[in-house]
């Protein structure tokens, strides 16, 4: 106890049978000192406040007016602001006149501390912040990542959120999708539509080439204006019990499953119109009779 007072007394400057009106006088220098860095303390800290503000205001009319995605802003408008608060409040932990250094170390430890506890989630935030940066895809968008496909319903800090075409909400997590392989379908403006069209031995070539063609250009929704390749049909193979055309054309993506679905029941229902038949798989079988 008394090691304490002493100790109390060293701090305060006060020396071994200091008068009662010399000890009042000391302890009324340090409140006084203590109230000055108090309201300084104060002062600097609604002034920073203020200038956190401005500054919160400043970046967002800046990031506003670069047209910066929405999701990308809200959470660097976040990060500023807590980046210039936590700045702050070790400025004004230092006018108080305690150690900053053992402030910032403990914060550094904690902050350590806690991220071996919970490194998967750090993958996942980081993760989160590499798409929000790049940008490989964004809400509404088609994709196939991580062995699902859908579309984009919600890009979180940790996580995505994909509809698949059964209305099936998959999340997953950011860390993965931002270290590996992502299908997005959405992201070009035209996209190239693939089909097979199979058809009987005998056909004739030329006629089933033309009449294909002439149902690629009379659909207004395949592009035939010069600023895509040109609609091509192609035979490709000769199978077991067909003859195999490739057919490509391309289209706005938006419109990609409407030309697909749409030609699919156009040639079914239009080739055998030109004369052409498709083809069943046949296997000849040979009888050998043995006396």
């Amino acid at each position: 106890m008394q090691d304490s007072i002493a100790s109390a007394a060293a701090e305060l400057k006060i020396a071994p049978g200091m008068a009662v009106d010399d000890f009042i006088s000391v302890m009324g220098h340090k409140i006084v000192d203590f109230a000055i860095d108090i309201l300084i303390a104060m002062a600097v800290f609604y002034t920073g406040r203020f200038i956190i503000s401005r500054l919160y205001k400043f970046v967002n009319h800046l990031l506003e007016k670069r047209n910066a995605d929405r999701s990308l802003s809200t959470f660097l408008l976040s990060l500023v602001r807590i980046t210039l608060y936590f700045l702050l409040i070790v400025v004004v932990i230092g006018i108080l006149g305690i150690e900053t250094s053992s402030f910032i170390a403990l914060f550094a430890s904690a902050g350590v501390a806690i991220g071996m506890a919970l490194s998967g989630t750090l993958q996942n935030f980081a993760g989160g912040v590499l798409i929000l940066l790049l940008k490989p895809y964004k809400v509404g968008d088609f994709i196939e990542a991580q062995g699902f496909t859908g579309t984009v319903k919600e890009i979180q800090i940790f996580s995505t959120i994909l509809t698949t075409g059964d209305n099936k909400s998959i999340i997953i997590p950011n860390g993965p999708l931002s270290t590996g392989s992502i299908n997005n379908y959405s992201r070009e403006e035209r996209r190239r539509v693939d089909w097979t069209v199979n058809l009987s031995y005998g056909n004739d070539l030329a006629t089933a080439e033309k009449a294909i063609m002439d149902m690629l250009k009379a659909n207004p929704l395949v592009i035939n204006d010069g600023t895509s390749p040109e609609p091509m049909v192609r035979l490709a193979s000769l199978g077991a019990s067909s003859i195999d055309f490739t057919v490509r054309a391309w289209v706005l993506s938006a419109n990609y499953w409407d030309v697909f679905f749409g030609m699919n029941a156009r040639f079914y229902e239009e080739l055998p119109k030109h004369g052409l038949s498709f083809p069943f798989p046949q296997l000849d079988v040979h009888i050998s009779q043995n006396n």
